[in-house]
């Protein structure tokens, strides 16, 4: 039987984790701080709570964490990866940029652990669908193959690390930017006055468009505290494009004031432009 750490039962992970242990495998996280709705998902997941030692002895270590706690993921675990005697595969499947990622990669590395990057790309897992593509890149990702046994679409990304988060960050940066786009110009139109005249024009020449607003405005809702470092990633990945960085540096703060109490009067327009849009359809 396999044993896979998987760091963190947030949404993903605890339906990446379910998906694991359908398969047959063992799935450790951690659970120390966390609410009781985490702990009630993870063991709705069969996740089964761990210390950062047994983490550390898994056979592959999955995190799927915020952007912003990826790094200190792998430097609180680094101690213990190095004292074990059988080394795990280190999977980084996180939302950060190729810079990160590297640094990331060499923190996990100067422990004696196999390295890879990782990127999730799609929705968690449901049962009856094949999931979200996970991508690998690195020296050998033979080892993270377990993880296709285990029913998880696993693709290699060719390349060192860095491959597979670059292709995260530029599909991330259409998709995630396509909602930023929408809701900056769904936001100035309501301001305007135009907000109705902006839905029917989408109905009648962008339907396509506007069926996809009117599901992911509602959708990123919640999400918009997770997008916002996200963003910041991209244009992280942007490097030496200075118009696209800052194009994607201004998404961060949309998605940070969506996210805050300066965002309620946005969100309630926002809300209604897609229920309006969704009636439309």
């Amino acid at each position: 039987m396999k044993t896979i750490a998987v760091i963190a039962p947030g949404a993903m992970g605890s339906a990446v984790a379910l998906r694991l242990t359908g398969e047959g495998a063992r799935v450790l996280t951690a659970l120390d701080g966390r609410s009781e709705a985490t702990r009630a998902r993870a063991a709705a997941a069969g996740m089964e709570a761990a210390g950062d030692e047994a983490l550390a002895g898994a056979d592959i270590v999955l995190s799927i964490v915020p952007p912003a706690e990826a790094e200190a993921l792998a430097r609180r675990l680094s101690p213990h990866l190095a004292a074990a005697a059988r080394k795990p595969v280190y999977v980084d499947a996180n939302a950060v940029s190729p810079e990160t990622v590297r640094r990331i990669g060499g923190i996990v590395a100067a422990t004696g652990t196999p390295f890879l990057d990782g990127a999730i790309i799609g929705l968690p897992p449901k049962p009856g669908t094949p999931g979200p593509r996970v991508y690998v890149s690195g020296d050998d990702p033979a080892p993270a193959m377990a993880l296709r046994e285990l029913g998880l679409d696993l693709r290699v990304c060719p390349g060192g690390v860095g491959a597979a988060s670059s292709l995260k960050m530029s599909y991330a940066g259409i998709n995630k930017g396509l909602t930023a786009l929408a809701a900056l110009m769904v936001l100035a139109a309501d301001r305007a006055g135009a907000g109705e005249a902006l839905l029917a024009e989408l109905a009648e020449n962008e339907p396509q468009l506007l069926a996809r607003f009117a599901k992911g405005l509602p959708d990123m809702v919640p999400k918009a505290y997770r997008w916002a470092p996200e963003m910041r990633e991209i244009a992280g990945f942007l490097g030496q494009d200075e118009a696209g960085r800052q194009v994607f540096a201004g998404n961060a703060r949309l998605y940070e004031r969506l996210s805050g109490d300066d965002g309620t009067e946005d969100i309630a327009a926002l809300l209604r432009f897609a229920q309006t849009a969704a009636g439309r359809g």
